[in-house]
């Protein structure tokens, strides 16, 4: 008999979860303006809000903390960190800051300014609301089969050459610092880039001139779906396949709460000293000096562990597989999704469960609060409050997609979890019919606004 799978870890510490009634939510979400960013997490039962900075470090991620060198200029832990990028990514030169938004900060800052078009496949949030914040523009050139939610193919994420060659051939090179390539594509579902397509547009950036960026919050993610989906990676280490994907690029960005699985941190990395450079103005300015950037030496020396971790084969095997597990535990309900099922989360397709619920009254974010209140679990809308108004216009922007995206923290949950997060979703799609009001907006920031968006119930 074939063995099972089981996960190659086993859990040494358990944090209790409070469970609550449908009453208590009913009032909480009130409370909160209908934002389910605004709840208390005690407030939540399984919260898939999102997988950044929320999963479970290892225990020798615990043990480099504790080896952490507090110094404020020069210390060991710095070395620790700078060592494993060069050693896994390839870069020479990085600057650490506090998380993913910060390294976009210190980069767009320098690079980016007024009236600049920054092309790439599905901006997430904070990379577009930097760009627009600086009025430049940031249209998407991600492959239109990424809008077909139940379309199967295995590299759904991709750049659309030909939209980003339009752009790059009809706009003057001085006004496009960059091109921004998302490993693996958020915004679209989770879904990842092929190497192809990573090569395909590192060889067209190089035509026209251009700088290749990298946003790689899950870059190991991607590199597994290379290894396990692409023709000639099959026997590569995941490893290597990372190598590749950044020879291609010239910057990176990362969350590194995503794929290093630690609490906090971040950087942006280099092949150019010149930018690097450049770019320590505003890391000194707004994170910390150089070798520190925003993290404790104790956040780099388990980042740098993380890394390597991180891009272990075993490690991103388990992880994918919860993902994977739900989605199939959602195909039993008939419960639709962006198939197949991402990297680090399920995104519910909200459109095709709550027909009835106007694009004007938010359907994704309707979809999120009924599914709190049914089990009091969080997750979080990728839908038409996350996509903003135009920054010329001021309308609101209604995306192709209205999704729910379930973000699963690493080495966090059981598949019990996925199975009740799969029957309340169930539940929901029951009585979607009757379902036919939504939300309005009563206040809002002019960027990233559904952080801290307030909404009412649509009369």
């Amino acid at each position: 008999m074939k063995l099972p799978y089981a996960e190659p870890y086993k859990i040494k510490m358990v944090e209790p979860i409070r469970v609550s009634t449908r009453e208590d939510r009913e009032q909480w979400i009130r409370d909160a303006k209908y934002n389910l960013f605004m709840l208390k997490s005690d407030q939540v039962f399984i919260d898939l809000l999102t997988d950044s900075g929320t999963g479970a470090m290892s225990d020798r991620q615990w043990s480099a903390m504790m080896l952490g060198d507090e110094s404020y200029a020069g210390a060991s832990s710095y070395f620790n960190m700078k060592s494993a990028i060069k050693d896994i990514l390839g870069f020479d030169y990085f600057l650490p800051t506090h998380q993913g938004r910060a390294a976009e900060n210190v980069l767009f800052s320098t690079i980016v300014k007024k009236g600049d078009i920054i092309p790439g496949n599905s901006h997430f949030d904070t990379t577009k609301g930097h760009i627009e914040y600086r009025q430049a523009y940031a249209p998407d050139c991600t492959i239109d089969a990424a809008a077909d939610t139940q379309l199967e193919i295995p590299f759904k994420g991709e750049m659309d050459l030909n939209k980003l060659e339009k752009i790059l051939k009809e706009t003057p090179k001085e006004k496009i610092p960059c091109v921004v390539l998302t490993v693996t594509n958020n915004t679209a579902g989770g879904q990842p880039v092929s190497m192809k397509n990573i090569r395909e547009t590192s060889e067209l950036c190089r035509k026209y001139g251009i700088t290749l960026l990298l946003d790689s919050a899950r870059f190991a993610e991607n590199a597994y779906f290379i290894k396990t989906r692409e023709e000639g990676y099959a026997d590569k280490s995941i490893k290597e396949i990372v190598r590749e994907m950044y020879s291609y690029a010239d910057v990176m960005t990362m969350s590194s709460k995503k794929d290093a699985i630690v609490n906090m941190g971040g950087f942006v990395a280099f092949k150019s000293e010149e930018l690097w450079r450049k770019c320590q103005m505003f890391c000194i300015m707004n994170e910390g000096y150089i070798t520190y950037g925003g993290m404790s030496g104790r956040d780099m020396n388990a980042l740098a562990q993380g890394l390597d971790e991180g891009t272990e084969f075993d490690t991103l095997d388990a992880r994918i597989r919860q993902v994977a597990y739900l989605g199939s535990k959602l195909d039993e309900y008939g419960i639709p999704y962006q198939r197949p099922a991402g990297g680090h989360a399920i995104f519910v397709d909200a459109k095709q469960i709550l027909t009835n619920v106007p694009k004007e009254q938010f359907i994704a974010q309707t979809l999120g609060i009924e599914l709190y209140l049914e089990a009091g679990i969080r997750g979080v809308e990728i839908g038409a409050i996350l996509a903003d108004r135009d920054p010329d216009t001021r309308e609101n922007r209604y995306p192709r997609l209205e999704l729910l995206r379930l973000a699963i923290p690493r080495r966090t949950y059981t598949n019990n979890h996925m199975d009740v997060v799969a029957a309340a979703l169930a539940n929901v799609k029951e009585r979607a019919a009757s379902i036919n009001k939504g939300f309005v907006i009563t206040h809002e920031l002019p960027v990233m606004r559904h952080f801290t968006v307030e909404l009412e119930r649509a009369k």
